[in-house]
């Protein structure tokens, strides 16, 4: 149950976030605007961490420079999502943001990447993001 609610949280933030960021894009410009959230995040992320005494620090010696980098790709998801959001809008933007992860979360479960155990690739999962694209191809009608 918490699992949902946190999903949804997460789902809710991350379309305010993108509506924000765009607004912010359009005053002060996008790179500016992912920069600016990047810098909130962080700064919220680690205030929350301290004020829960969170330890571990010393762990981030442990953690391969690969996975590191997902923090630098926020930079890359926030300039995309603001410039998506500009130029087709909201509603457009989230279905084609749903597709682009699923279709990734594919690849890495087929592939096994980030040590995911493997997955094959199911005739209902392609089904489904066939019905997505379908689903887009219908949004831009």
């Amino acid at each position: 149950m918490h699992g949902l609610l946190f999903a949804l949280l997460g789902g809710a933030c991350l379309m305010l976030q993108n509506v924000t960021n765009a607004r912010i894009g359009h005053d002060i410009g996008t790179w500016q605007a992912a920069a600016l959230t990047q810098t909130t995040g962080f700064l919220v992320a680690l205030a929350i961490a301290l004020a829960l005494g969170a330890g571990g620090w010393r762990a981030f010696k442990r953690v391969p420079p690969l996975y590191l980098s997902g923090g630098a790709m926020g930079a890359l998801i926030v300039f995309s999502s603001v410039t998506a959001v500009q130029r087709v809008g909201v509603t457009l933007m989230v279905a084609l943001l749903l597709i682009a992860q699923l279709g990734m979360t594919v690849l890495i479960d087929r592939n096994g990447w980030f040590g995911v155990a493997k997955q094959a690739l199911r005739r209902p999962q392609i089904l489904g993001l066939g019905l997505m694209i379908v689903g887009v191809l219908i949004l831009q009608s």
